[in-house]
């Protein structure tokens, strides 16, 4: 090449270009001999040549593209996928609870345990807090039983959980059903939500408990929401909707009313109520329209990480 011959390098695969560009900058002079030798093995190889086959499971597939049914396709890919993984940890340490679980439930409790040790201590409490007891105990009493545990045979139980979550079959929604019901139940008029609920309760008590933690309304601000993401809150709300909300507020809302009112600067508090006393008496029906525009307004910057909502467990 330094002479000016063209080779079609570009119509290599790319991690054959990228090999080729590491092992040239990692050279420097060769002699005469050595050249001589490794030309004439080349040579020998070539001649010996009967079938070529790229190399690895992303080579293959991308040769056998088009040829492989969709599920089976897909199935590798996520087993190259997961080969390709310099700590197999990294997957187990992101992936949600709801995943996490049937590991914890079904593997060893010396695995599990190995596992909890892993996780943040935020994520591994969760999931403990979802075991029955007699689990949870024998878990907790294994992890006593981790700290002489090879390296070795950690990322090995890495690598076998990890495989686990990457085979798992896929699921058609990203949340749970608790959480999808209450999603709809959130947007909809108070008596939809409790009527829906108390039928809930009649069939499946431990559903309707899920969709209940699921639910955040107007009077949840207090009990999920921490005094100094309020004036966040309210840059996203148009101030005609909050003095509508705040305004209509009664009962357990009034003080959700009050909590904003409270932690906001006194001037704008002050503003406020003045408009809230001009925009008296409000409709119960344009006061919930305003509340629920509040809660989608909270529910867009929790998705967007700007405000993180109390756990139900955890608030009070």
């Amino acid at each position: 090449m330094a002479e000016g011959a063209q080779l079609p390098l570009a119509e290599l695969p790319e991690s054959v270009q990228t090999a080729l560009t590491e092992e040239i900058a990692a050279m420097r002079m060769i002699d005469r001999e050595t050249l001589a030798a490794v030309v004439a093995e080349f040579g020998d190889l070539l001649e010996a040549v009967g079938l070529s086959f790229p190399g690895g499971l992303d080579g293959a597939l991308s040769m056998l593209d088009g040829h492989l049914s969709a599920p089976a396709a897909t199935r590798l890919r996520r087993i190259a996928s997961a080969g390709q993984r310099r700590d197999p940890w990294d997957c187990i340490t992101a992936a949600p609870p709801e995943a996490l679980l049937p590991l914890l439930e079904e593997e060893s409790a010396e695995i599990g345990a190995v596992m909890l040790s892993k996780l943040s201590v935020e994520k591994a409490a969760e999931l403990i807090g979802r075991l029955p007891g007699d689990r949870a105990r024998r878990l907790a009493y294994a992890v006593s039983l981790t700290g002489n545990i090879a390296p070795a045979a950690v990322a090995h139980i890495g690598s076998a959980l990890a495989a686990r979550l990457d085979t798992a079959a896929p699921r058609a929604f990203d949340t749970g059903a608790g959480a999808r019901v209450g999603a709809i139940l959130n947007v909809s008029p108070a008596a939809t939500r409790e009527a829906v609920l108390r039928g809930l309760e009649e069939e499946d008590q431990a559903f309707a408990d899920e969709v209940r933690r699921a639910i955040f309304v107007f009077a949840d601000i207090p009990a999920r929401i921490a005094p100094r993401d309020i004036p966040r809150l309210l840059r996203e709300v148009d101030q005609a909707v909050l003095v509508t909300a705040l305004a209509g507020a009664e009962g357990a809302e009034a003080q959700a009313a009050e909590f904003v009112l409270g932690n906001i600067s006194q001037r704008m508090a002050a503003n406020l109520r003045e408009e809230m006393q001009a925009r008296a008496p409000v409709r119960a029906k344009d006061a919930e329209e305003a509340m629920t525009a509040i809660i989608l307004a909270i529910r867009r910057l929790e998705e967007a990480g700007e405000l993180t909502l109390t756990q139900v467990e955890e608030a009070g």
